[in-house]
C-alpha cells in the first residue's frame, strides 16, 4: 500500500496525474517520463555501482533497443548497442535512453538524413554515433543516386502513377 501511495504522489508531483495512461506518450522529449507499462517514473539516475545493476541496465537496454516494433531501428541499434554498451559511461548510457525515448519514425529520418535533427538531438553522443554507423553503411552499399533527396518520399514508385498519361514505371 505504501508503495502505491508513493506511487500516486510522485505522479501528482511531476503533473502527469491528471491524463489517463494510456493517453501519456512514452516521448520524453530528453526529460524522464512515465514509461508506457510502468507507474513509476524513469530515472535520471542510472545505477552502475555493482555488477549486478549494471546487468540489468545493459539488459533492459539492449531489449529496449532490439525490440522496438520497427525492424530497421530494432537491428540498427540493436546491433550499436550491442557492440558499445559494456564501454560506455553513465553520461553515454543516459544518452542513449534519451535516443531510445524518440520516437521511431523521427529517429529513422534523422539517422538516415532523410531530415535534419532537432539541436537537442543532434548534440546528443550516442545518436551521432549511430547516425555515422548507418550513413557509413548507406555510402558503402548504396549509391547517392538511388537514395532519395533530403525532404523527399524515402521510397519511390508509390505515387507515380497520377493519370493515364502518367510516367510508364512505379504504381501501375
Amino acid at each position: 500500500m505504501a508503495t502505491m501511495r508513493g506511487a500516486l504522489q510522485r505522479l501528482r508531483q511531476s503533473g502527469l496525474m491528471g491524463a489517463p495512461m494510456f493517453l501519456r506518450s512514452r516521448r520524453s522529449n530528453f526529460n524522464p517520463g512515465v514509461s508506457f507499462f510502468s507507474t513509476e517514473p524513469e530515472s535520471d539516475v542510472v545505477d552502475l555501482s555493482n555488477e549486478e545493476s549494471k546487468r540489468r541496465v545493459f539488459n533492459r537496454l539492449l531489449y529496449r533497443s532490439r525490440q522496438r516494433g520497427f525492424l530497421e531501428l530494432d537491428l540498427v541499434l540493436g546491433n550499436w548497442v550491442e557492440e558499445n554498451i559494456r564501454s560506455m559511461d553513465e553520461l553515454r548510457i543516459k544518452a542513449l535512453i534519451e535516443v531510445l525515448n524518440l520516437e521511431n519514425p523521427d529517429l529513422w529520418k534523422w539517422l538516415t538524413g532523410q531530415e535534419q535533427p532537432p539541436d537537442l538531438v543532434n548534440t546528443n553522443p550516442v545518436f551521432h554515433a549511430v547516425q555515422t554507423k548507418v550513413m557509413k553503411n548507406l555510402d558503402r552499399h548504396a549509391s547517392a543516386a538511388t537514395r532519395a533527396a533530403p525532404g523527399q518520399p524515402w521510397v519511390r514508385g508509390w505515387d507515380d502513377k497520377r493519370g493515364l498519361d502518367g510516367p510508364k514505371y512505379g504504381n501501375q
